[in-house]
């Protein structure tokens, strides 16, 4: 690449509505110049520990993931070096023995709950993006996601939210709306504020 690639983050509670948001991007930009790196890719690996021991970890925690990794992975990629992203497995806690092969290209799309918070992260993004929605809404994704898609019960999912979940975002997620450039009330349904967002890539693109 002759030029340096956009860096954009989206952050966002979990269940905001940042994966429409992203898959938004992707579409209004086109997939072919885009990388998308989500953090939750970069979960420590749990494997020293017994399963039920696993469950019991605070996943919402800045602690549990591997940002230097990230960051490490966002500079190769910047300076035109393929990098190979975790592959985490959410049912078992776990990292698998593969990796993604992710090559260089125009923009890097950065996604995660806690993106903003982290300050070395957050210094190389040339675009950051809030995803908010109201509280009510983001439990009721999360619990379907976690249920259909991650292989958790209600039990558990209702547990770690009010044990882990609730508290993390007061403290770390909602903070860090504060560093955003552009903050999206509503997620995905805010298709005013998506297009602004995709005018504002392209603009970048160009200069």
């Amino acid at each position: 690449m002759s030029k340096q690639p956009v860096i954009i983050g989206v952050g966002g509670g979990s269940g905001s509505g940042k994966t429409t948001v992203v898959n938004r991007i992707l579409e209004g930009i086109g997939e072919d110049n885009i990388v998308l790196i989500q953090h939750d890719s970069y979960y420590r690996d749990l494997s020293h520990l017994k399963l039920e021991e696993r469950k019991k970890q605070n996943f919402d925690h800045p602690a549990s993931l591997e940002t230097e990794l990230m960051i490490r992975h966002v500079d190769a990629l910047k300076n035109g070096y393929q990098v190979e992203v975790p592959v985490y497995d959410f049912a078992a806690h776990t990292r698998s023995n593969e990796t993604i092969k992710v090559s260089p290209q125009e923009i890097i799309l950065l996604d995660g709950i806690l993106i903003l918070n982290e300050p070395e992260l957050r210094e190389k993004m040339d675009i950051k993006i809030f995803v908010d929605t109201d509280d009510d809404v983001r439990l009721l994704r999360r619990i379907k996601r976690d249920i259909m898609e991650r292989e958790r019960d209600l039990e558990g999912v209702m547990h770690q939210y009010e044990k882990f979940v609730r508290p993390m975002h007061l403290e770390f997620v909602e903070p860090s709306k504060r560093y955003a450039d552009i903050i999206i009330p509503r997620g995905g349904e805010n298709h005013v504020a998506l297009d602004m967002v995709i005018a504002t890539i392209r603009e970048k693109l160009t200069t």
